[in-house]
């Protein structure tokens, strides 16, 4: 199933149902007003979810209509909880090096996962709007999942049998205030703004084969102002879903809604490119002594877009301008 938020005068929206190839859509108000609420419910409600998702597919469904990524907010406006790892460590490795800070223990083998703000996500087209181009303003491309609710303790296996849905997001960093938070040793507040999600969530059966191994094996298209910018693909996510929905759940319990991202989506191969311009410049420090890549400036337009092999785009597209707050 594939479900999308459109806005309305409530701060959650309207849940839809969206077709298979995202021509078309139908709501799903009458059956969750919103997609928290049919997280919330998800067992009981799933089988009329996924009866009007087939309907619409075949061109049966009443009252639909044209679906238009433009008039939706993320697939959850806000969520219960919003936690992102570094789970591809060539990113990683190469970050510790941006930061100049001391490798982090057991690196290899514990994620790295920070608990982000979930009160105000963005929407695929929404300008991102931000106070300083001075702050180092940078995109950061990434896959997410959405659980169900997870007990405390789950073990990796079981814990990716509570991802209820998978998302495409850019999780927004402004670089210059990176340094300091991290330092503090209470990880990042103020570089962190608003994370921006694709317009489509989908439940895991829709990827397929490309969903495998608790990982989106997706190549992960990012283009800066029209420029392609790299095209990594999150086959190389060394730590999978499963493992970081345990390590989240370890000492709690998670809440229908919780979302986890990946971290960045890096490869090992150079010739791939990047999903954030703060890997570039640290290549291009270790390449040639300095960075060349300025970080963004206001006007500044980021497209991010996942494809198959077959080049479907199952999430839709983030295509976003950065503009000065007004």
């Amino acid at each position: 199933m594939k479900f999308a938020t459109r806005r309305s005068t409530g701060r959650d929206g309207e849940l839809l149902i969206v077709a298979r190839d995202l021509t078309r859509a139908v709501s799903a108000h009458d059956i969750a007003p919103t997609l928290l609420d049919a997280l919330e419910r998800w067992d009981a409600i799933a089988p009329q979810l996924a009866a009007r998702y087939e309907a619409l597919n075949a061109g049966l469904a009443d009252r639909a209509f044209d679906f238009d990524p433009c008039d939706c907010a993320a697939p959850l406006p806000r969520s219960p909880q919003w936690l992102d790892a570094s789970a591809f460590l060539n990113h990683g490795r190469l970050m510790e090096r941006a930061f100049n800070t001391e490798p982090i223990p057991d690196f290899d083998t514990i994620p790295v996962m920070y608990q982000g703000a979930s009160d105000d996500f963005l929407g695929a087209t929404d300008d991102v709007l931000l106070p300083d181009e001075a702050h180092g303003i940078d995109f950061e491309g990434e896959f997410g999942v959405i659980t169900g609710a997870v007990p405390m303790g789950v073990d990796a296996r079981e814990a990716i049998r509570h991802v209820r849905l998978i998302v495409q997001l850019n999780d927004w960093s402004l670089r210059a205030l990176g340094p300091r938070e991290m330092k503090t040793g209470f990880g990042f507040l103020q570089a962190k703004p608003s994370t921006s999600f694709a317009p489509v969530a989908l439940t895991p059966d829709e990827l397929g084969h490309d969903w495998r191994d608790g990982r989106v094996n997706l190549r992960l298209d990012v283009e800066w102002n029209g420029e392609p910018f790299g095209h990594p693909s999150g086959s190389e996510m060394n730590f999978d879903f499963g493992t970081l929905i345990a390590h989240a759940a370890k000492t709690r319990r998670l809440t229908p809604g919780t979302i986890l991202g990946s971290g960045t989506v890096s490869n090992a191969d150079r010739a791939v490119g990047s999903a954030c311009i703060a890997e570039r410049r640290v290549i291009e420090i270790l390449e040639h002594g300095s960075p060349v890549t300025s970080f963004m400036q206001f006007g500044d337009r980021v497209r991010m877009v996942a494809r198959t092999d077959e080049a479907e785009t199952p999430f839709g597209v983030i295509d976003q301008t950065v503009q000065r707050m007004r």
